[in-house]
C-alpha cells in the first residue's frame, strides 16, 4: 500500500509537469485581460475586481473540476482520453449512420480548433512572462520581443531531439511555480484579506445581475484562466485519473486561487494594472527570480502543447484523417515522446508570425479563447451522446451535464464572439484550414479506395485463378508478404505479379492493416489469421492497432508466427510487397478542381508505406497502379 501511495505521488508530480502546464500559467495574462493594460476593458473598482475574480474562481470550478475532473473523465476509451478518444468512442458505439456522421464532424472541428488553440499558447506564454522584464528592468523593455523570438525558436529547435533527458524536471519545477504564485497571493492577501471575498459564489451573482453587460464580456477574460484545460483529459492515458485529480485539488486549483486573488488585490489597493500584475505580487528583491522561473514555466507549458499537438496528429494520421507523415520517436523509453518534422515547422512559422504581429501578450489575449471555448463545447457535445450510448447506466449525468454545463459553454463561445474581429480571426483561420486539410484528404481518399476496389479482385476469385489447371501456378521457394490498408480483397501488386509471372512463393501471406477504435489493442489480440481453407501456403491476416498504438509490421508479424501452421516462416527472410496508388487527375466531377489539386499535393507528399510500417527498406519492393481521381 505505502508503494501505491508513492507511486501515485510520483504520477501527481510527472502530471504538474505535463498537464497543467498551460492553466497553471494563465495568471501571467488572464486576469490582466480583463482590465486591459489601463484599465479600459472594465472599470477598476471594489465591485468590479472582487466581481471577475469571483467569475474566474467559479468557472474554474465548474468547467475544471466539475465537467472535466468529475465528469468527462468518466467517458475515457479504455483509460485514453481527449477529444480523440471521444471521437473514437462515437464511431464504435453510435450505429445511427446521420447522428454518427454529425458527431465525427464536430469532433474534427474540435480537433481543428485544438490546433488553433495550440498556434497562440507557446506565443502568449512565453511572451508574457518574458514581459516581466518591463517591471524587473524597464530599461531593458526593447529586448522583450526579440528574446521571446530566440526562446522560442529554440523550443522548436530541439523539438528533434526530444525532451527525455529534461522531462524528468517539469513536474518539481512546476510545483515549485505552484508554490511561488501561492506564496506570492497569500503575501498579499495577509495584508488585504477583505479579497477573500471572491471566494463566495455570491460575490459572481451579484457581479452578474449587477453588471449584466459588463459580467457578459468579462467572460473573453475568463476563459483565458481555463485554457489548458483539454490537456487534462487529453493526458490521462499518460498518468490516470487519480493522480491527475489528485495534483488538482491539491496543488493546481489551490494555488490559482490563492494567486489570481492576490492579484485582485494589487488592482484594488496598489494600482498596479499597467504592469505585469503576477511579477507584482513579490517584493522587489524577488522579481527577477520569479521572471526566471516565470519564463521556464512557460516554456514547460510550450512544450506540453507542442506535444500534445505532435500526439493528435499521430492519432489523426491512424485514423485516417491525414496523409501519413514522418513521426520519429525521440525516446527508447517512452512511447509518447515523438516529434513530427512538418507540424513542428508549421507550428513555429505561425508561432513566431504571431508574436511578431501582435508584439504583446495583452493583444494575443484578444485573439485567444474563441478557440478554447469551441473545443470545451464539442468535447460537451460529443460527451452527451457517448454518455447516451456508450455508458446508459449514467443517464443521470447526461441530464446534469445538459442543465448545468452546456449552458456555461454557450456563455462562453457566444462572448468570444467578439474577440472575430480583435484577432480572433487568427486562430479560426488555422482551424478553418487544418479543417480543409482533413477533409479534403478523407473525401479524396473515399474516392480513391472506390476506385482501387473497382479494380481489385476477390479472395475467392484469386485462389480460383491460382489453383486453376488452365493457368498453373508455379510455387518457388521462399516467402512473401503483401501489404494492404484499405480492404479484404487481393492487393493490385500480387495480382500483377501473378499475372505476369505466373509464380508465387510457397509461403504468401496477405496482410489487411486496420486502425480500430480502441486506443490500444494488445498484441495477443492484434491479429485475425485466415488460411483461406486451401492449406496450400496461403493466408490473410487482418492486422488491427490502436489509434495511439506504434505501428512495426516486421515486429508485429514475428509475434504471431505461432498463431498458425501457415505462418510457420521467419518476416525477417521474408520479400515485403507494397501496394501504392499513383493519383491521377479525371475530368469527373466528383471533388472541385481546387480540392483535386489541394489531395494530390498531400497524396505526393504523404510518407511511403515502407517507410510508416517500418518495413526493410532492402527486402522491400513497391508497385504503383493508376488511380483516377
Amino acid at each position: 500500500m505505502l508503494i501505491k501511495k508513492k507511486s501515485i505521488a510520483i504520477m501527481s508530480l510527472g502530471a504538474l509537469g505535463i498537464v497543467f502546464g498551460d492553466i497553471g500559467t494563465s495568471p501571467l495574462y488572464a486576469l490582466q485581460s480583463a482590465f486591459g493594460l489601463s484599465g479600459h476593458h472594465i472599470a477598476i473598482s471594489k465591485n468590479n475586481v472582487f466581481g471577475v475574480l469571483s467569475l474566474i474562481i467559479w468557472s474554474v470550478f465548474m468547467v475544471v473540476t466539475v465537467k472535466y475532473v468529475s465528469l468527462i473523465m468518466k467517458a475515457n476509451n479504455e483509460g485514453e482520453g481527449g477529444i480523440m478518444a471521444l471521437v473514437a468512442l462515437v464511431k464504435r458505439h453510435i450505429d445511427n449512420k446521420r447522428l454518427r456522421f454529425a458527431l465525427i464532424l464536430f469532433g474534427v472541428i474540435g480537433v481543428c480548433l485544438f490546433y488553433g488553440d495550440g498556434v497562440i499558447t507557446p506565443a502568449i506564454s512565453v511572451l508574457s512572462a518574458v514581459e516581466g522584464l518591463k517591471v524587473v528592468a524597464p530599461s531593458l523593455s526593447s529586448l522583450v520581443i526579440p528574446l521571446a523570438l530566440i526562446l522560442l525558436t529554440m523550443l522548436f529547435f530541439v523539438q528533434k531531439y526530444g525532451t527525455a533527458a529534461v522531462s524528468h524536471l517539469f513536474g518539481p519545477i512546476m510545483l515549485l511555480w505552484f508554490v511561488t504564485i501561492a506564496g506570492g497571493g497569500v503575501y498579499r492577501i495577509w495584508q488585504y484579506p477583505e479579497s477573500l471575498v471572491a471566494l463566495s459564489p455570491v460575490t459572481a451573482i451579484a457581479f452578474i445581475t449587477q453588471n449584466p453587460v459588463t459580467s457578459f464580456f468579462a467572460m473573453t477574460a475568463v476563459v483565458l484562466a481555463i485554457t489548458g484545460v483539454e490537456a487534462l483529459y487529453a493526458d490521462l492515458g499518460h498518468f490516470g485519473i487519480k493522480p491527475i485529480k489528485r495534483a488538482w485539488f491539491f496543488v493546481v486549483f489551490p494555488s490559482l486561487v490563492l494567486c489570481y486573488i492576490g492579484q485582485g488585490t494589487l488592482l484594488v489597493h496598489f494600482h498596479t494594472h499597467n504592469s505585469n500584475l503576477l511579477i507584482k505580487l513579490f517584493p522587489s528583491f524577488l522579481q527577477f527570480s520569479v521572471l526566471i522561473l516565470s519564463t521556464v514555466a512557460t516554456i514547460i507549458a510550450s512544450q506540453s502543447v507542442i506535444t500534445g499537438m505532435f500526439s493528435i496528429t499521430k492519432q489523426a494520421i491512424q485514423l485516417d484523417f491525414l496523409p501519413k507523415m514522418s513521426i520519429k520517436h525521440t525516446s527508447n523509453y517512452e512511447i509518447g515522446q515523438i516529434y513530427i518534422p512538418i507540424v513542428n515547422f508549421l507550428l513555429f512559422l505561425a508561432v513566431i508570425t504571431l508574436v511578431i504581429v501582435f508584439g504583446s501578450s495583452a493583444k494575443l489575449a484578444n485573439a485567444y479563447g474563441i478557440a478554447v471555448s469551441g473545443t470545451i463545447a464539442i468535447d460537451t457535445i460529443l460527451f452527451f451522446w457517448v454518455i447516451r450510448y456508450a455508458y446508459k447506466k449514467y443517464i443521470p449525468i447526461m441530464i446534469l451535464t445538459s442543465c448545468i454545463i452546456f449552458p456555461i459553454d454557450l456563455v462562453f463561445v457566444s462572448s468570444n464572439l467578439q474577440k472575430i474581429f480583435n484577432g480572433g480571426i487568427y486562430p479560426l483561420v488555422f482551424a478553418a484550414i487544418s479543417l480543409l486539410l482533413i477533409k479534403t484528404w478523407t473525401r479524396g481518399e473515399e474516392i480513391v479506395a472506390a476506385e482501387r476496389t473497382s479494380k481489385e479482385e476477390s479472395f475467392d476469385t484469386f485462389m480460383h485463378i491460382v489453383r486453376s489447371a488452365t493457368s498453373p501456378i508455379k510455387r518457388t521457394k521462399g516467402s512473401a508478404i503483401y501489404i494492404t490498408q484499405h480492404s479484404d480483397n487481393v492487393p493490385l501488386a500480387l495480382e500483377n505479379n501473378t499475372n505476369q509471372f505466373k509464380t508465387m512463393p510457397e509461403h504468401l501471406v496477405i496482410v489487411s492493416i486496420k486502425t480500430s477504435g480502441h486506443a490500444h489493442i494488445e498484441p495477443k489480440k492484434r491479429a485475425i489469421v485466415d488460411d483461406l481453407g486451401y492449406n496450400d501456403g496461403i493466408s490473410h491476416i487482418n492486422l488491427y492497432y490502436g489509434y495511439k498504438d506504434q505501428i512495426d509490421l516486421p515486429n508485429t508479424l514475428k509475434s504471431i508466427r505461432n498463431m498458425s501452421p501457415e505462418l510457420n516462416f521467419n518476416p525477417d527472410e521474408s520479400t515485403y510487397y507494397v501496394s501504392t496508388d499513383k493519383v491521377m487527375r479525371s475530368r469527373r466531377h466528383n471533388l472541385s478542381r481546387w480540392r483535386k489539386t489541394l489531395y494530390l499535393l498531400m497524396s505526393r507528399n504523404e510518407l511511403s508505406d515502407t517507410d510508416f510500417y517500418k518495413l526493410p527498406i532492402d527486402r522491400t519492393e513497391e508497385f504503383s497502379s493508376l488511380i483516377s481521381l
